[in-house]
């Protein structure tokens, strides 16, 4: 199924979101009535709109992005090796606008395809909304509208692993584990994101760790392909792709 695939023609990505505003309290009022809407979908028990605004990141509509990281694979000395490019800072529109930049500039020369886990359920369907609230007109390889399923270039590789079973999420951490591959979140996870960026305002340490999941992601579709895992001195970070 995934021999046809080029490699070199994949862009990896990841990205990391958090709530729009440091706290419940910060919200605009509007904001507010609205979120305390979602929030009666969401509750468990007796969970306030307070609490549970911690995971307003998850949603395109109380969230927003701050970091986009991507890669792409190629050869040096029969070797694979993957560039790392990530996009990231207070102003998501700025990155987002770099981010689409690039997906335009890359599809002019070959064919591309997306590629993150959980991707088709989050990371693509997050992005094109945020373009959106960000005024930015979606690159042709974020549009859905219209195309049929097998006009889509977007990978997944949890929905790959699934074989068809839809019935459970799979971790992009269990997976690396599974096939002896370096766990991406051996410093934070995506649920201390936002306290990271908010209260300790460390988007270095969150950019880095955006940064690992996207090698991990390359390394697991590397894995279902049967080819060579990425060394450690292949993976290079670099200003532009």
């Amino acid at each position: 199924m995934l021999e046809p695939l080029k490699i070199g023609n994949i862009l990896f990505l990841d990205i990391e979101t958090v709530p729009c505003h440091p706290s419940y309290d910060q919200l605009p009022e509007r904001d507010k009535a609205f979120w305390d809407k979602k929030a009666r979908y969401l509750k468990k028990e007796e969970e306030e709109p307070e609490v549970l605004y911690e995971k307003a990141g998850i949603y395109a509509e109380f969230g927003k992005i701050i970091c986009i990281s991507t890669g792409m694979i190629g050869l040096n000395n029969n070797q694979s090796t993957i560039r790392i490019k990530s996009f990231y800072g207070e102003n998501e529109s700025i990155l987002l606008q770099a981010f689409s930049d690039l997906v335009i500039r890359l599809c002019q020369k070959k064919e591309i395809e997306l590629c993150a886990h959980n991707g088709k359920e989050f990371d693509f369907p997050f992005i094109a909304r945020r373009l959106l609230v960000n005024g930015i007109k979606l690159p042709e390889l974020l549009e859905t509208s219209g195309k049929r399923p097998w006009e889509v270039r977007h990978l997944d590789t949890m929905e790959l692993w699934k074989f068809g079973d839809h019935k459970h999420y799979v971790s992009l951490d269990l997976l690396a584990s599974l096939f002896g591959i370096d766990s991406p979140k051996n410093d934070i996870d995506g649920s201390q994101v936002a306290q990271v960026y908010w209260k300790e305002h460390d988007l270095k340490r969150i950019v880095e760790y955006c940064r690992r999941d996207v090698v991990t992601v390359a390394q697991l579709l590397l894995h279902y392909k049967g080819e060579p895992k990425l060394e450690e001195n292949g993976i290079t970070v670099l200003d532009n792709l």
